[in-house]
């Protein structure tokens, strides 16, 4: 009997599950489908949001591309400039978990916001930054110095953004706390880690979608604004919320966040030609690994899960990316350290530092 035509009749293997998923050995499987652009080992590769961020950074360094660092420590050597922040990302700024972080740092580079919340005290007595404060390890003595160093800082965000010819950014959170006076958002609660919770000051918030698109199209707004040649590859952290501040169980809550992320970044790359998304979140949380892209505690994602992200990353986007296999290449490097041993550096791991 002869098959009738329809509309799927002549589409390609990625558009069918089980052509695409089911016949295709795990480490081989390959969500992307085409690139809207490649990056050259010149181009100056600019990095920023949550943890998983630092993977791409640590392996284009290692692949031997452009990483672009614009804030760089002064006669440090490398352990110590870890320690302070310095190239964990393309600037001192710690980690950016939400969209509405990463819009205030662009506006409080440029001038356009000042918020009421100027420093944290900590609990030795030290001066902490509200918008990065784990990057000192042992807080500012005075708040002149914070300021001093803040001023170095921002200066810096400001040449990274008109500098970049790329500029990666994981979307990893939609939960945060913000000040109820100015709406400035923090990256860690007050009291985690510095300055104290206050209910007349301090309130949580959880963005949605709406919110998040319009905060990313802000953003990339005022980013054409200072880079007419910048372009922009957005990606989804498959790293679960360490915790939620809702009353629901976190895995619900992770799914929230995350379908709101993942949804807000394809309305942002359907519309601007000069935005791509890169599926790292579907190749770490998909069904087809069966899980074994996690570590046993289903949160901190395996080397292996890595090295494969990197590797569709580089046959994709990287000029003369061949996409080797994790034993044919030096670059793919494992989730908790790099080759100086460094950790991933993950703000919101201390909002578990309490009691079982």
């Amino acid at each position: 009997m002869t098959r009738q035509r329809n509309p799927y009749s002549d589409l390609p293997a990625p558009r069918f599950w089980r052509r695409s998923v089911s016949a295709v050995e795990r480490h081989l499987l390959d969500p992307v489908v085409s690139a809207k652009f490649t990056i050259g080992r010149d181009d100056r590769v600019a990095t920023a949001g949550s943890c998983f961020a630092q993977h791409i950074a640590r392996n284009l360094q290692a692949m031997g591309f452009n990483y672009f660092v614009a804030e760089k420590p002064d006669g440090l050597n490398a352990a110590h400039a870890r320690a302070l922040g310095y190239g964990v990302f393309s600037a001192r700024f710690g980690n950016i978990y939400t969209t509405r972080q990463l819009l205030q740092l662009f506006q409080r580079a440029h001038g356009a916001f000042a918020p009421l919340e100027d420093h944290w005290l900590r609990p030795d007595g030290r001066y902490a930054d509200p918008f990065r404060p784990n990057v000192e390890e042992n807080g500012f003595a005075t708040i002149e110095a914070l300021h001093d160093d803040r001023a170095r800082h921002l200066e810096a965000v400001r040449r990274m953004f008109r500098d970049a010819d790329v500029f990666v950014f994981t979307l990893g959170l939609t939960e945060g706390w913000r000040s109820v006076h100015d709406g400035a958002v923090f990256p860690l609660a007050p009291g985690v880690t510095a300055g104290e919770y206050e209910a007349t000051r301090h309130e949580f918030v959880n963005f949605d979608v709406a919110e998040t698109v319009a905060d990313l199209r802000s953003f990339l707004a005022l980013l054409r604004g200072v880079n007419d040649r910048v372009r922009v590859l957005l990606t989804v952290s498959p790293v679960p919320l360490i915790a939620t501040y809702e009353d629901r169980h976190v895995l619900t809550a992770t799914t929230y966040s995350k379908s709101v992320l993942r949804v807000a970044a394809e309305s942002i790359v359907r519309d601007h030609d000069w935005v791509d998304y890169f599926p790292s979140f579907e190749l770490i949380t998909g069904s087809f690994n069966a899980g074994m892209y996690y570590e046993a505690d289903a949160r901190e994602v395996t080397g292996t899960g890595v090295a494969h992200v990197m590797r569709c990353f580089s046959k994709h986007y990287l000029a003369g990316g061949t996409g080797s296999r994790p034993d044919e290449t030096h670059a793919l490097q494992s989730p908790a350290t790099d080759q100086g041993g460094g950790e991933i550096v993950c703000d919101e791991e201390a909002i578990d530092q309490v009691r079982d």
